[in-house]
C-alpha cells in the first residue's frame, strides 16, 4: 500500500498542516483541529475504521479540545494581569534617565538601562542632564527633568 494512501498519515498530515497554519493565523483555534487530526491518526494507526468514524473522531477530539482548553491556555499564555502590567510599569516609572541629545519642541532622546528611548518633556532639556521617567506609552517615555 503506498504509504500516502494509509489514512493515519494523511490525518497525520492534515494535523501538521493545521498546526502550522495556527503559526501564521494565532487565536489558539485552528490548533485544537491539529490536535484532533493528530488523535484521529493515532485511532487510525491502532485500528481500521471507516472513514465517517474518522471524521466523528476528528470534530469529537477537535471541539472537546477547544471547548475545554481553550480559556485555560489563552490565560495561561496570551493575558496579563493588572499586577503584572504594574509590574512592568515599575521598572521604569520614577526611574533617571540621561538625556543624549538637546530636547527640541518639547522632543528627544534619553538612555536608559543601556538603551536609546524617544521622549517627551515640557520644560527644556539640555544633553547630558538627567531626567525622571514618569509614565510610559507605548515606546515613549514622558520625562521631567531631576
Amino acid at each position: 500500500m503506498d504509504i500516502l494512501q494509509d489514512p493515519a498519515v494523511i490525518w497525520f498530515l492534515i494535523g501538521l498542516g493545521l498546526l502550522l497554519l495556527e503559526l501564521a493565523l494565532p487565536g489558539l483555534v485552528i490548533l485544537f483541529f491539529g490536535a484532533g487530526a493528530w488523535v484521529t491518526a493515532l485511532v487510525c494507526a491502532i485500528i481500521d475504521i471507516s472513514l465517517n468514524w474518522q471524521i466523528f473522531i476528528f470534530l469529537f477530539a477537535s471541539l472537546l479540545g477547544l471547548v475545554l482548553l481553550r480559556r485555560y491556555l489563552r490565560r495561561r499564555f496570551f493575558s496579563k494581569s493588572d499586577k503584572e502590567i504594574e509590574d512592568q510599569l515599575e521598572e521604569f516609572i520614577g526611574k533617571k534617565a540621561l538625556a543624549v541629545e538637546d530636547f527640541k519642541d518639547g522632543g528627544g532622546k534619553v538612555e536608559f538601562k543601556g538603551t536609546r528611548w524617544t521622549a517627551r518633556c515640557d520644560e527644556p532639556v539640555k544633553k547630558g542632564e538627567w531626567v525622571t521617567i514618569l509614565s510610559k506609552e507605548t515606546l515613549i517615555f514622558n520625562v521631567k527633568p531631576s
